[in-house]
């Protein structure tokens, strides 16, 4: 047998080998990730506390917006200290964790989009049911079964990847722990685990994405036979939002795991970063940019803080 070296940590890519450009990317991604963090925490409140939003579509995109918080704090606060600190290594229980929750939350993710498409197809075709299909209860179990079921993906491609042994090079070229990149440096003759769960992660998608496709048919196919305009439009700016959302996810996704590699690793980072940063961050401004709901629960939130404001300071002045 040859002579070869048992990785005991790996060491992840950066998108420069200069110090002060690691820290400007530091301190922009530092930015990112606050602005995306920020975003969503306010939909996450503005939903909790108007009473107005507590409707099973809000109900999902509060649990989607939990879910993106944390998938964005796995990879980025990591990359930020790295970058700050000239330091990229990870050890190897680092690396499994990392892999662990952004499967996990990514999973999560997609379940919850497909729930929201349901939600949407009952509220489109099923309307005088609504009340009694999307239940509390039948949220409540559809959203825990998302969280659930994606904790479980992630449990079982932990335990499949880091059931083979890694030698050789240590060197990950994404800045964080992806499978891809971990398939190609393990030396182990035999990747049936893996693999079976790399399967299994792929009918689950297509699953989803048939979910989708189908429900989006019958929505689209019901609302272009109401016979006003203003009643079109009312119907597909509840739709049109989520539509983009899980587009964009989706495709993301695709771009970082099924492409063929390109010649520049800097390339491949990049399409890292939307994959991980764009959807989270590309959410909130969706729902909110497009929803009246939203906005006036907005606008709410911030006359009732002035009103206390000034109201304090009247008691205090008194």
């Amino acid at each position: 047998m040859s002579n070869v070296t048992v990785v005991t940590g790996f060491i992840l890519g950066v998108f420069s080998d200069v110090q002060e450009l690691q820290t400007l990317c530091g301190v922009l991604f530092l930015v990112m990730y606050l602005a995306t963090l920020m975003s969503n925490i306010l939909i996450i409140t503005l939903i909790t506390l108007d009473l107005q939003l507590q409707t099973p579509m809000y109900f999902f995109l509060k649990n989607l917006s939990v879910m993106d918080v944390f998938l964005v704090s796995v990879p980025i606060p990591n990359f930020i200290v790295n970058s700050l600190t000239h330091n990229s290594s990870i050890s190897i229980l680092g690396c499994a964790f990392q892999i662990l929750l952004m499967t996990s939350f990514s999973a999560g993710d997609v379940l919850v989009l497909t729930a929201m498409s349901y939600d949407r197809y009952v509220a489109i075709c099923c309307p005088l049911h609504y009340e009694a299909i999307m239940s509390d209860g039948a949220c409540m179990l559809m959203a825990g079964f998302s969280w659930a079921t994606g904790l479980f993906f992630g449990a079982v491609y932990t335990v499949g990847t880091f059931s083979m042994p890694f030698c050789g090079s240590n060197v990950i070229p994404q800045f964080f722990c992806d499978i891809p990149s971990l398939l190609r440096i393990s030396c182990s003759g035999t990747l049936v685990v893996i693999y079976t769960s790399i399967g299994i992660g792929l009918c689950l998608g297509m699953s989803c994405f048939i979910c989708v496709v189908i429900s989006y048919f019958y929505i689209f196919s019901t609302v272009l036979k109401i016979p006003t305009t203003k009643g079109q439009s009312k119907a597909f700016a509840t739709c049109l939002p989520h539509l983009i959302v899980f587009t964009v996810f989706i495709a993301t996704a695709c771009f970082v795991y099924l492409k063929t590699s390109f010649n520049s690793p800097i390339i491949d980072r990049l399409f890292a970063v939307i994959y991980t940063v764009l959807p989270p961050a590309f959410n909130p401004v969706i729902y909110s940019l497009k929803n009246a709901d939203v906005k006036c629960a907005l606008r709410r939130l911030l006359q009732n803080v002035c009103s206390r404001g000034s109201l304090h300071l009247t008691l205090k002045s008194t």
